[in-house]
């Protein structure tokens, strides 16, 4: 189970296309609240999370993805919850996956030293020990990376490629008429 982790100020575009899309490879997602059932997102779209952060099952997660924008990002590097979750799924290998301001919350946790990583431009210096590559997304080892909302199809069909595999991805990517 992936889960994509929603705090007030998340950038609506980076996570409900993760969702989406993971979703269209038969991949179980579950959105995550933090702070709430119901979180707002950066430009006033409220979603409601299929639950929230305490319910998370660390035994069933193989994965974790967090979107950006500013305020969004801050609010999920100031969860106790949120960094606990990370935390396992670092120790674990679990996939981590973080696009636009995101990425800082890996860089701060020194997560990306010595990896490929990118971001939205301006927050390189928070990736800590991090090759920055300025691409669309970024994908070393068992951490995904994305530039910015603009990306974010691109940082999902990554992610769903590195579950189901190239194929399944580009397939994704033709039914949904994405050009490269």
């Amino acid at each position: 189970m992936v889960y994509v982790l929603l705090a007030e100020g998340f950038e609506e575009i980076e996570a409900v296309v993760p969702i989406d899309i993971l979703r269209r490879a038969n991949i179980t997602v579950k959105t995550l609240g933090v702070g709430g059932k119901t979180v707002n997102g950066s430009h006033g779209i409220p979603i409601v999370c299929d639950g929230v952060i305490s319910d998370a099952d660390r035994s069933a997660m193989t994965g974790i993805i967090l979107p950006g924008g500013l305020k969004g990002a801050h609010n999920l590097e100031d969860s106790k919850e949120a960094q606990k979750l990370l935390d396992f799924a670092a120790e674990d290998g679990r996939l981590i996956c973080a696009i636009c301001a995101a990425p800082f919350i890996l860089g701060h946790k020194g997560l990306l030293k010595g990896k490929k990583a990118t971001c939205y431009p301006g927050f390189e210096k928070d990736l800590y020990g991090a090759v920055t590559t300025g691409e669309k997304v970024c994908r070393d080892g068992n951490i995904i990376t994305g530039k910015g909302a603009g990306t974010a199809v691109d940082f999902a069909l990554a992610i769903a490629g590195y579950y189901k595999g190239t194929e399944c991805a580009n397939k994704i990517g033709s039914s949904i008429q994405w050009c490269r």
